[in-house]
């Protein structure tokens, strides 16, 4: 059982809604897990497939396990990121804040052991 992580950092969409997509793929096999996402309407879905592709490639090239091994999502988590602070105009010369959030995205995959009905 072979573990392989993967990251993104400060990938331009708040954590709450890339979490939103990460939830859902949490824990499927790779191959479900990349269907799953391209067709995924967040935005954030997109950006996830690039991570799980190059999990999958490090897998391969790194730690040299064949592309047609059992690899499934152990974890993923979405951490916080820089936050750009911005200024809009408000009502009586106030300025109102607005944060622009920014996620980490920490992937870890992981070889799933053969159980005794599985294919090789």
């Amino acid at each position: 059982m072979t573990q392989v992580t993967a990251t993104l950092s400060s990938l331009r969409i708040a954590p709450r809604k890339v979490r939103l997509v990460t939830d859902l793929i949490k824990g499927l096999e790779v191959t479900i897990a990349q269907q799953q996402l391209r067709h995924f309407a967040k935005r954030s879905a997109e950006p996830i497939e690039k991570l799980v592709k190059s999990a999958v490639a490090n897998a391969r090239h790194n730690a040299k396990i064949a592309a047609h091994e059992n690899l499934y999502i152990k974890d993923i988590r979405v951490d916080e990121g820089r936050v750009l602070k911005r200024q809009m105009p408000r009502a009586r010369g106030r300025a109102g804040l607005i944060k622009k959030r920014s996620s980490h995205v920490a992937l870890t995959i992981e070889t799933r052991p053969l159980g005794k009905g599985d294919k090789k």
